[in-house]
């Protein structure tokens, strides 16, 4: 898999059910960090990773994800003639120039492994990202910032022809939560995959090295989520399908540099509305100043 990814799919066709009731007219990847939703941070990683088509799995509820990526005629008119320059270049800048959003439905429910496959007439025969935005990947180190978790995947990829999939060390009493791959030769930053285990009890598991939602993934992964047997629920797994890719071809692991937010959780996204806050170029002195308030209101000792 030599060639540079072009391509991303991102499955937003789940209910979001853990957020409700704010997910019962906002899809969860709407939900914001700051003043951006979700779904932005994703495809910014992916743009900056050189991704110029980018393929959103969702089902026919929702569209206020498509309506985000539209063009807004009617504000984007009220903020010219306000003379509003700089929320007028933010709203027409959600997709850059030269890079196109694609919208596939996925009429039911049948698992992650289903909502790629749903991609494939788009994605065709090349090789291709896979991003969960509720996996908010942030690289920003003492006020300098870094290659996105997918460039560097990207990069990995292109320079060893195998497919990649994004890892952390998980505490072992929680690999019951993840998919959790052997990599015997993993050299702290990238291995090549010889098993991977869906949601081991920390007894069975073969690492602490958990799968999380970055993925670049060879063509051939769509053949083998077609002859993929469902499990339950009528399910298709995508761990099912990289567990027979490996058995043909290298599959590496990928602990990427940066620091991951699970927003698909409450506590997360607050965690990850904290950081970004206390990182913000605007907000950052006035967010400390309420953060320290509000634990002194709280009887909890000022921070350093």
């Amino acid at each position: 898999m030599p060639a540079r990814i072009r391509k991303a799919v991102f499955p937003v066709a789940g209910l979001g059910t853990r957020f409700l009731p704010a997910t019962k007219t906002v899809p969860k990847e709407m939900l914001p960090i700051i003043d951006r939703p979700l779904i932005q941070y994703a495809v910014d990683e992916a743009i900056e990773a050189g991704c110029d088509t980018l393929v959103f799995v969702t089902n026919r509820y929702k569209h206020a994800v498509a309506d985000y990526f539209d063009k807004a005629y009617e504000l984007e008119q009220k903020l010219e003639r306000a003379g509003k320059h700089e929320q007028l270049e933010l709203v027409r800048n959600v997709l850059p120039k030269g890079v196109r959003a694609v919208f596939v439905t996925q009429a039911e429910a049948l698992g992650l492994g289903h909502a790629v496959l749903c991609a494939k007439p788009v994605v065709g025969n090349e090789p291709f990202a896979v991003i969960l935005p509720d996996d908010l990947i942030w690289n920003r180190h003492n006020g300098s910032g870094g290659d996105g978790a997918l460039k560097q995947m990207a990069d990995a990829a292109e320079a060893s022809g195998a497919s990649m999939l994004a890892v952390q060390d998980v505490p072992r009493e929680k690999t019951g939560s993840y998919g959790i791959v052997a990599a015997p030769d993993f050299n702290g930053r990238e291995g090549r995959i010889e098993a991977i285990v869906e949601k081991p009890k920390p007894a069975d598991a073969p690492s602490t090295l958990a799968v999380v939602g970055r993925y670049v993934l060879n063509p051939r992964i769509f053949e083998l989520l077609e002859s993929t047997t469902p499990g339950a629920g009528g399910e298709i797994q995508l761990t099912d399908a990289i567990a027979a890719l490996l058995k043909e071809e290298a599959v590496n692991a990928y602990r990427f540099r940066g620091t991951r937010f699970d927003c698909g959780t409450h506590i997360g996204l607050i965690e990850a509305t904290i950081r970004y806050a206390l990182d913000h170029e605007k907000l950052s002195n006035a967010a400390t100043t309420l953060m320290q308030d509000a634990l002194r209101e709280m009887g909890v000792e000022e921070l350093e």
